[in-house]
């Protein structure tokens, strides 16, 4: 006999079916008042959701709503038990002119009780004088954090987790040359938050941020969206200021205290460390991004501090409306220059820069083939490398245009 495949087998044929008289209507009446009950469904959905449109559209945004809500939720669950507040302490009695009477310097009040009175170390007065923000990225303590957080080496710094533990810090690295730091405290299995690809990023993104907002409301979260990237801003603060390039910009609150925290993604990833705000706007505020954080971590892994290219001059990006008021050969690049100061050289002597042949008044059109511009700065270009790194630059010196090697040296 052969054997052959069920989906070979041929159909059988369909088994007869008669219907009595009675059965036969039967059935036409209850096929004919399903079709009516039908009809009549489907005609007032229709009319109903035509005059009231609003009813399909809410159970829409409503369940769109509810799924954002709950997204933000997950974030802050996931992300806060990470974030720290960082208190800044200091001994007040060690400031210069603590605790001496005003009277101290009238000639008559010393002349009288002078002698009478016998001059006493002030006793130790610690005081809390700001607060700020960071997160942890490793299980065994490692905090990132603003550099402006904890660049006073006068003052001491305590760690406060979300469930209310105190620890002392230790600061271990600064950024040479932008707003970032880490800090190091003894704990174990603390929970860490994982650096984000911020290279992904798109305008428009929804973000939250976590900090010690106003350095009184620890974990205070905020969302918002990703309002720009690219950024380039002066961010000052307690008597200093520092240029910052390549930074996010958010419309996510952040206020002071804030600076240091971590702005995320919906997935809980961090995308950037909140860094300033725009004081004469509202809502737009900044964040270092992630893989710049990740590159100074990897760096201080690597090397025990944080290191940075280093090409050694000061410049201007030139747009068209500069070239055309200094008459500039060129309307892109960076034109070196000096500064206000006698020390402020445009090109810094014995900098990789000033090996290379580079002085006053040329101009940098281009890192490795990418032109220079507004949109792509020198400073920006320069941290696609490394130490050590040999870098093509195309120069317009003294009337020509030329390729130049430059070796980048370590940031001081």
């Amino acid at each position: 006999m052969q054997e052959v495949n069920q989906a070979d087998m041929p159909n059988p044929a369909p088994p007869k079916v008669s219907l009595s008289v009675f059965e036969g209507r039967l059935l036409a009446i209850i096929l004919a008042i399903s079709f009516s009950f039908g009809a009549l469904g489907g005609a007032f959905g229709a009319r109903y959701f035509l005059v009231h449109p609003q009813a399909a559209l809410g159970s829409i945004k409503q369940e769109v709503t509810l799924t954002e809500d709950s997204a933000i939720i997950d974030v802050v669950k996931k992300a806060s038990p990470a974030v720290v507040s960082i208190v800044i302490s200091k001994d007040l009695s060690k400031i210069p002119g603590y605790g001496i009477s005003p009277f101290s310097q009238d000639p008559f009040f010393n002349f009288y009780f002078s002698g009478q009175q016998e001059q006493q170390q002030p006793e130790p007065n610690i005081q809390q004088v700001g607060a700020g923000s960071g997160f942890f990225v490793s299980a065994d303590g490692l905090i990132l954090t603003n550099k402006h957080v904890v660049s006073d080496s006068q003052a001491s710094y305590t760690v406060l987790t979300q469930d209310g533990k105190k620890y002392d810090a230790k600061i271990l690295a600064q950024d040479p040359a932008g707003d970032f730091a880490i800090v190091k405290v003894d704990i174990k299995d603390a929970p860490f938050l994982k650096l984000s690809d911020s290279g992904q990023i798109q305008i428009g993104q929804r973000v939250v941020a976590i900090g010690n907002s106003l350095g009184l409301y620890q974990n205070t979260v905020t969302s918002g969206i990703v309002s720009g990237i690219g950024r380039s801003i002066t961010a000052g603060g307690g008597g200093s200021s520092e240029n910052l390039s390549g930074v996010i910009q958010t419309d996510a609150a952040i206020n002071p205290g804030n600076s240091g925290g971590p702005l995320l993604n919906v997935l809980g990833e961090v995308i950037g460390i909140n860094t300033a705000i725009d004081q004469q706007g509202q809502l737009v505020g900044f964040a270092i991004p992630s893989n710049e954080a990740a590159k100074g971590l990897a760096s201080f892994q690597k090397n025990g501090k944080i290191t940075r290219p280093f090409l050694g001059v000061r410049y201007i990006t030139i747009n068209q409306a500069l070239a055309a008021e200094e008459k500039l050969p060129r309307d892109y690049g960076a034109l070196l220059v000096r500064g206000q100061k006698a020390t402020d050289f445009a090109v810094i002597p014995g900098s990789p820069a000033d090996k290379a042949g580079l002085v006053e008044n040329d101009i940098i059109l281009e890192v490795k083939g990418q032109k220079i511009d507004e949109t792509h700065i020198l400073a920006d270009l320069l941290k696609n490398f490394n130490l050590g790194d040999s870098v093509s630059l195309k120069i317009y010196h003294k009337g020509e245009e030329k390729i130049v090697n430059v070796t980048l040296g370590e940031s001081k």
